[in-house]
């Protein structure tokens, strides 16, 4: 029972940075974005590439999210005993 806890928390930990890197990196690109408002051309290319980063950063912190979900489902079939 104890590693079905140990995986349960570290997972938990993981989630929260990940999230946490999730909202910097897109806090990065706002400011970024912002900073550039003023000139066209680099303005246009600024927001596009914060448009990127959002869904690769989004795309990436789900897939990081479901593979630590099953890691805890995983664990705790094996506590339980439940083969499915």
């Amino acid at each position: 029972m104890s590693d079905y806890l140990a995986v349960q928390s570290a997972a938990r930990t993981e989630k929260l940075r990940t999230w946490c890197a999730w909202a910097a990196g897109n806090v990065i690109m706002f400011i970024i974005a912002r900073a550039t408002r003023h000139v066209p051309v680099v303005s246009v290319c600024t927001q596009v590439l914060a448009a990127v980063a959002f869904l690769l950063l989004t795309f990436t912190a789900l897939r990081m999210n479901s593979a630590l979900n099953r890691k805890i489902t995983a664990a705790r079939r094996e506590v339980l005993g439940d083969d499915l």
